[in-house]
């Protein structure tokens, strides 16, 4: 399976989308339209080691809701990312059994080395 998960009213999802080569070879989802699933998470949970490794600290509600002064545990993450679009760091990226999160130029780059 190639898919990304993204935010087509995120202009830095819409940059990256552009620098990935073969695109056409991806199953886009926009989050915000096609909500993620709970076996999507799930599956997505399983390639990353943890939920909080796919959860944005960075999204306004993280702080807004006080949630950067909470202890919070795997399933908080887990539900506050299936609530919530903008919890979810953005692009997700799965090729097979690969799986590239966020937008750092690291990832990013990783990202379009393995798309190529």
């Amino acid at each position: 399976m190639n898919k990304i998960y993204h935010l087509a009213t995120c202009g830095t999802c819409q940059r990256i989308l552009q620098e990935i080569p073969k695109l056409k070879r991806f199953t886009l989802q926009d989050i915000k339209t096609e909500p993620i699933t709970p076996a999507q998470l799930d599956e997505m949970k399983k390639m990353a080691g943890s939920y909080e490794a796919l959860f944005s600290k960075i999204a306004r509600k993280y702080r807004s809701e006080g949630l950067n002064e909470k202890e919070l545990t795997e399933k908080d993450y887990r539900k506050l990312i299936l609530e919530e679009y903008t919890f979810l760091k953005r692009p997700v990226m799965v090729i097979g059994k690969e799986i590239f999160i966020g937008n750092a130029p690291k990832v990013v780059k990783a990202m379009v080395e393995a798309a190529g």
